[in-house]
């Protein structure tokens, strides 16, 4: 009983302290957002993402994460898979966007790498060449097979990032490391709470994405309770904390 207590208290301290961070950060970029709201919040490109007409003999995936739009990003962020085969001059891309009509999951919904409702996006994953080449028909087959085409739930999901995820159990060659912030990787219905964590490689067990563990590849050693998650990353040294992601070493 005193270990379940020692956790609880450690777990509601990190809690505390990683929302803070998180607030602080947010607070600091406020003046940049000021007098935008999301039809006016940058959108353009954060000059990330290959030119794929100077590499058009080139296969390239790459998956991006950035904040979510307002109070949101204190908590989570969205993320989404862009691609373009040898011999294609532009990407396509896909999300999974929980506004408008018809079904959630979006082609080309925005450009490559661009600003997401004025967060700047981080590269999650960098694949070229020939393992790109081989990646993305599994990843097309991927996107067809999402089984919650037409369902989105902010929390605790289906959301962007079980899409991101689903793509990742599908396809374990991307080697998909998902930030402990992407709410909504780890939702898992009630019939299925056993299975492939994101990267595709590991154990996963998860209610709903409520609660639940993480062993893998990728994820080290990550607990979710209610949608948040803390863990330890062994492949890239540091800690898996909700409200930020990864600190630590980069691998």
């Amino acid at each position: 009983m005193n270990y379940v207590k020692w956790f609880s208290l450690v777990y509601i301290v990190v809690l505390l302290l990683s929302f803070g961070y998180s607030y602080a950060k947010a607070s600091q970029s406020k003046g940049d957002a000021v007098g935008q709201n999301w039809s006016t919040a940058r959108r353009d490109s954060a000059l990330l993402a290959p030119n794929p007409t100077q590499l058009s003999n080139t296969a390239i995936v790459q998956v991006y994460a950035a904040s979510t739009y307002g109070w949101r990003g204190l908590f989570a962020v969205h993320t989404w898979i862009i691609f373009k085969k040898a011999g294609e001059n532009e990407f396509t891309r896909f999300d999974v966007i929980g506004w408008g009509s018809g079904g959630v999951v979006r082609r080309n919904y925005a450009i490559p790498d661009g600003y997401w409702f004025g967060a700047k996006p981080t590269l999650l994953v960098d694949h070229r060449g020939a393992a790109a080449e081989a990646m993305i028909p599994q990843i097309q087959a991927a996107v067809a097979r999402y089984p919650y085409p037409q369902t989105y739930h902010a929390w605790p999901g289906p959301n962007s990032n079980t899409f991101i995820a689903h793509i990742g159990r599908e396809v374990p060659a991307l080697e998909l490391d998902m930030p402990s912030n992407a709410i909504g990787k780890d939702y898992r219905p009630l019939s299925s709470p056993v299975g492939l964590p994101p990267s595709g490689k590991g154990v996963q067990v998860s209610l709903l994405g409520v609660l639940g563990l993480n062993v893998g590849a990728q994820e080290g050693v990550e607990v979710n309770v209610l949608g948040l998650n803390l863990g330890v990353d062994f492949k890239s040294p540091g800690l898996r904390l909700p409200f930020i992601g990864h600190v630590g070493f980069e691998g």
